[in-house]
């Protein structure tokens, strides 16, 4: 008996299932592009704080220094518009190895008597030795029950080797939390974190500047603070303010803060 002929497959056919697959992969690759990128955010602007803030944010708060000089405070919390209030305010209080600001005590004080949620920051030189600019704010600040954790600000390599950068920064954030017990916050410019920081500090809270993107805060990682303003205005500074908000809801914040 004859053997039968096996068929051929057709090269139409090879040529259709060949361009399935280049269809499937690219449908794949566009929902995987979509999914990463991320939403973009809605701006309102708000005539009372000189600037457009960003929808979807419940918590909003600033961070003030010498720059802004004597503050009212009195007059900042009473200031709202559309049920947004200033719910919280991070101030500095040191900086390097002995300097500290002359308005943090008084802030300080006021900030605790209109009943905000403080927060103190450090100034961070990458110049100098992160164990003793981490005393320094230790002098300086004492943190209570419901105060925001110790935020360091550091934004300039002030010419030193990003190594030797983040050698003195985990030599004072690791002097900070043993004092305080709780993970300090890091501040900085979305660019410099992706650029000199990155994985090894993706462990602390994140309290991010990005200004006047469509997409902010343009960075990889999760961030709890983010600065979205330089130029605001509110009654009671007479200068122009960094605005932020907080990433979460009331619960997310009383989770965030000292207990």
């Amino acid at each position: 008996m004859a053997k039968k002929k096996k068929k051929k497959t057709s090269p139409v056919i090879w040529m259709l299932t060949g361009i399935f697959l280049i269809l499937l992969l690219l449908l794949v690759y566009l929902f995987q592009q979509e999914k990463d990128t991320p939403t973009p955010i809605e701006f309102t602007y708000d005539a009372d704080f000189g600037i457009p803030l960003p929808d979807n944010y419940s918590i909003h708060g600033i961070d003030v220094s010498v720059h802004q000089s004597n503050i009212s405070w009195g007059m900042v919390k009473n200031t709202r518009s559309d049920h947004i209030a200033i719910g919280f305010v991070f101030i500095k209080a040191t900086e390097g190895l002995s300097d500290a600001d002359k308005q943090f005590k008084i802030n300080w004080q006021h900030l605790q008597q209109f009943g905000f949620t403080r927060g103190a920051y450090h100034f961070f030189i990458a110049t100098k030795n992160g164990a003793q600019q981490a005393q320094n704010f230790i002098r300086t600040v004492q943190l209570q029950t419901g105060d925001l954790p110790p935020a360091v600000d550091v934004e300039e390599l002030y010419g030193v080797n990003p190594t030797q950068l983040k050698k003195r920064l985990k030599d004072y954030l690791q002097t900070i939390e043993n004092f305080y017990k709780v993970k300090p916050i890091i501040y900085t410019y979305a660019i410099f974190y992706e650029s000199y920081l990155g994985k090894e500090f993706d462990d602390y809270p994140l309290w991010v500047a990005h200004y006047k993107e469509p997409q902010q805060p343009r960075i990889q990682r999760p961030w709890q603070f983010w600065q979205h303003s330089n130029e605001g205005h509110i009654n009671g500074i007479k200068t122009k303010v960094d605005f932020d908000v907080f990433n979460g809801d009331s619960a997310a914040f009383q989770q965030m803060v000292l207990h």
